[in-house]
């Protein structure tokens, strides 16, 4: 049960920064991603691990609580706001590309909060682990 938490919780963050590149080499090219990644290398890698860690502690309490469901609202926000904080780091070069849709404004706006988008999916992951981490330890101790 645990080894399969824990290769769900590596396959997540996998994903999340493969999704993260991918994104982002499609945007501005493979260059741009790698110097983008060198330069919030801290934030990301923060971010992907604290992803993982909530998945991984998610389908532990999941496997273990056969008949009560972990809360995947937490999970859900705290997962989104990863991802928003770590696309964030590249969004405004999506001006260049769609102007024509009208919401080159947002993503100017999102680009000057960059670094505030990175703390903020931090905090939501630390919220996230914690969240989690209690209903685990309160089930453990209930048994």
């Amino acid at each position: 049960m645990l080894i399969k938490s824990i290769f769900y919780g590596l396959l997540a963050g996998l994903l999340l920064i493969t999704f993260y590149f991918s994104l982002i080499t499609f945007v501005s090219g493979w260059n741009f991603a790698r110097e983008q990644f060198f330069q919030y290398w801290y934030y990301l890698i923060s971010l992907t691990i604290g992803f993982g860690v909530q998945i991984c502690l998610y389908v532990y309490l999941k496997n273990v609580v056969h008949n009560q469901r972990g809360s995947g609202k937490v999970l859900a926000v705290s997962g989104a706001t990863s991802t928003v904080a770590m696309i964030s780091c590249c969004a405004h070069y999506l001006v260049n590309i769609l102007p024509v849709l009208g919401i080159a404004g947002a993503i100017s706006i999102v680009a000057q909060y960059q670094i505030e988008l990175f703390w903020a999916g931090l905090v939501f992951n630390l919220g996230g682990i914690i969240f989690i981490a209690r209903r685990l330890f309160k089930f453990q101790k209930s048994v």
